[in-house]
């Protein structure tokens, strides 16, 4: 049972307000990068130890040095294993998926959005920028009285 939301009804009328809103869609996923998803290889550095004598291990190996455009140092085991070691703040071989998060201003409260209007930010960078802005016009017509 969800509980009850306990709210103060606001001084102003509902145009006088604006919302801002960080939200998810549900069960959509999209591919990220290692740093949006806290990969620790990214964060880290990583090994891949590799065994050259199987054919998946030499297609690997060729991989990782010819093609891969990662910064790596390569060594060898006593096991005759080699060991590709991956600085920290690259991308890693996996495949990493996020929900997407929305970054969403409206105008209104929780009463309704009496204009419609609404628009939704590309980069979280962006919507930070707009609710910081929004909090400096607020303290100057506080200020004003």
């Amino acid at each position: 049972m969800q509980r009850p939301v306990n709210r103060i009804m606001p001084n102003l009328p509902v145009q006088a307000y604006q919302t801002f809103q960080i939200t998810r869609k549900r069960d959509t996923t999209v591919r990220a990068v290692c740093e949006q998803v806290g990969c620790e290889a990214w964060r880290h550095g990583w090994d891949s130890v590799i065994d050259e004598r199987t054919e998946l291990g030499r297609t690997q190996a060729a991989y990782i040095r010819g093609e891969s455009r990662r910064t790596f140092r390569e060594m060898t085991t006593d096991a005759g294993l080699t060991v590709f070691r991956f600085e920290s703040g690259q991308r890693c071989f996996a495949d990493h998926k996020t929900v997407p998060e929305l970054y969403l201003v409206r105008d209104g409260d929780w009463r309704g959005n009496p204009t419609g209007r609404k628009r939704q930010h590309t980069r979280p960078q962006d919507w930070v920028e707009d609710f910081g802005e929004n909090q400096l016009r607020l303290v100057d017509q506080q200020k004003k009285g």
